[in-house]
């Protein structure tokens, strides 16, 4: 009988263990702002979006979650389907592209007339308050003069989960999109 619970509990704790082996990977959804822009005319402003950097702790392909005031996991299973410096520059891109009109935007260098926008994330996770943080700071060389601002949102969540999570930071990198693209148009 004794037996009997030992192999009960192996294959118990074997089919607990294997479950957890199951890995979700993320992809941030383009905001429904963010289109296809006309092909460029004459005339049109230019904008390269050189670099969107995040740090070490960001750069690698789990999602990061803040437990406590000081303390960062970062997840095993949960994972970021591509580099998400790459995302976040793809997503910048497209979504300054869709608001800022006469503009061309692009992730390749467009010429010598060019104004270039460089963006160091430092914050894009989840936290243990129900609230994702986005923060970093821009810079912006527009034709030779530096503009640089630093951002940080922190939207709360409206359900638990890595999906929400990863929703939530695609909306408020949307939001940091506009506000660069408010600060460009104004630019002369």
């Amino acid at each position: 009988m004794k037996h009997w619970l030992l192999i009960v509990g192996a294959v118990v704790l074997t089919a607990c263990s294997s479950g957890s082996d199951n890995k979700s990977y993320y992809q941030l959804p383009m905001s429904a702002q963010a289109g296809g822009q006309t092909t460029a005319t004459q005339g049109n402003r230019l904008l390269w979006v050189e670099q969107v950097s995040v740090p070490d702790s960001l750069a690698g392909n789990g999602v990061v979650y803040q437990t406590s005031d000081v303390q960062y996991v970062i997840a095993n299973n949960n994972l970021w389907a591509s580099p998400l410096d790459q995302q976040l520059r793809n997503s910048l891109v497209a979504n300054l592209s869709s608001q800022l009109p006469g503009w061309v935007v692009a992730s390749q260098p467009l010429g010598s007339e060019q104004d270039t926008l460089n963006v160091n994330v430092t914050g894009f996770h989840g936290r243990y308050d129900g609230r994702v943080v986005i923060s970093g700071e821009w810079l912006l060389n527009h034709q030779g003069q530096l503009i640089k601002r630093p951002f940080h949102l922190e939207l709360k969540q409206q359900q638990d989960g890595y999906d929400e999570m990863v929703k939530m930071l695609a909306q408020g990198w949307a939001q940091e999109s506009a506000s660069i693209a408010k600060e460009i148009s104004r630019m002369p």
